[in-house]
């Protein structure tokens, strides 16, 4: 009795001197199993051979950073390629400007909007050719952006970058004014001056007339086809783009009056002698006329310009020794026209050389060359009379003639 009472303070433990607690019976029939399975697991147990029930708390954890795993490895790829993608939906597509450094542009003749905004994103002067070309439709001045080279900054914002395009003002050029009547010799200088090229590099370009564009009817002199204008060459341009440049002028205002390539030198001639001759436009298609006239009967043109530009002076009369002079320039010893221009003529005394006016006239002369009055006489005797009366002139007006 006392060994059984020491060892119940523990609780309910089996004595190991009592029996073996009798043990439940295996059921004998299926419905009995199941109603053995139920009851235990009623009772939080596992019946023999049970592998089913609840996952384990370890198992569930597993699971769940399985999962989150694939997730996070999912999001680290999809924000490695798809960062720039979103990025570009926020960042701008213009640079905030001013910008930097220096750059020349150059926009070509014909270039649409999308042409120079891809030549201002390929060097980097806007950052994108969508910012230009939105710049560009909101300013109507775009549409006249004149062909050429312009400086420039790197990463403008496309706004300024377009302000400066749009102003012909920024177009970097070399200008000249050639004025009408020089002789090629003259011009040269006019043009070196303007650009710093030496006039060797103009005198040799000179002698490729067929590089230059010349019709086949000058048969490479260039004297008459450089055509008086004012100009603006581009940077890095050549001697000889200078003058192909002024031959276009030429060829392209006798192509535009129905001048054949045939009849061009003929023209030309003819229109540096209205050049030289005659003042006042209204005057020149009778010079014109007078020259065609007097071509037609075989008659010298006796033209003191011609004398003149032979023997490389200018003036308004000629010496006795002037007119001697051998040269088939010298229009009072040889008949017909000389054998090129003696000068480069204008717009107008082309025109008149290509259509000259109607009327019977042979002679005319400047009776008053301070104020370039011209008259115009059929008959020797009425040129005579012209004659006298510039005589009087000179006289008057000593050192002058």
């Amino acid at each position: 009795m006392k060994d059984h009472l020491e060892t119940s303070i523990f609780g309910d433990e089996e004595d190991p001197r009592d029996p073996a607690p009798p043990t439940t019976p295996p059921p004998r029939t299926r419905r009995e199993a199941r109603e053995a399975e139920l009851a235990a697991q009623r009772h939080g147990r596992r019946t023999p051979g049970d592998t089913k029930g609840k996952p384990s708390v370890l198992r569930r954890l597993a699971v769940i950073l399985l999962a989150l795993a694939i997730v996070g490895g999912g999001a680290a790829v999809a924000f490695t390629f798809l960062r720039p993608m979103v990025a570009g939906l926020f960042e701008s597509n213009d640079y905030p400007g001013p910008g930097g450094g220096a750059v020349r542009v150059t926009v070509a003749q014909g270039a649409g909007g999308s042409a120079i905004a891809q030549v201002l994103a390929e060097q980097d002067v806007v950052k994108s050719t969508k910012a230009f070309i939105e710049a560009a439709q909101e300013n109507p001045e775009s549409a006249g952006i004149q062909p050429g080279v312009y400086e420039m900054r790197k990463q403008m914002k496309a706004t300024d970058a377009l302000a400066i395009l749009v102003d012909p003002g920024n177009r970097i050029v070399t200008r000249v004014v050639v004025p009408e009547g020089k002789w090629a010799k003259e011009v040269y200088p006019i043009l070196a001056e303007a650009t710093g090229i030496p006039v060797a590099e103009y005198t040799r370009a000179a002698k490729d007339g067929d590089a230059l564009g010349l019709p086949a009817s000058a048969k490479g002199n260039v004297e008459g086809y450089l055509f008086p204008a004012s100009y603006e060459f581009e940077p890095d341009s050549t001697a000889a783009d200078h003058l192909a440049q002024m031959v276009a002028e030429t060829t392209k205002r006798l192509e535009a009056l129905g001048v054949t390539a045939e009849r061009m030198e003929h023209t030309m001639i003819v229109a540096s002698l209205v050049e030289a001759e005659a003042r006042f436009e209204e005057d020149r298609p009778k010079v014109a006329r007078v020259v065609e006239n007097r071509l037609a009967q075989d008659m010298p043109l006796q033209f003191d310009s011609t004398v003149n530009y032979a023997i490389g002076k200018h003036g308004i009369t000629t010496t006795d020794a002037d007119r001697g002079s051998s040269s088939p320039y010298n229009t009072y010893r040889v008949k017909g026209l000389p054998p090129g221009p003696i000068g480069n003529p204008g717009e107008s005394a082309i025109r008149a050389a290509a259509q000259p006016a109607d009327g019977p006239w042979l002679y005319f002369v400047t009776v008053d060359p301070g104020k370039g009055t011209t008259k115009f006489a059929v008959t020797f005797e009425e040129h005579q009379a012209n004659v006298a009366e510039f005589q009087a002139w000179c006289q008057a007006n000593k050192g002058k003639c």
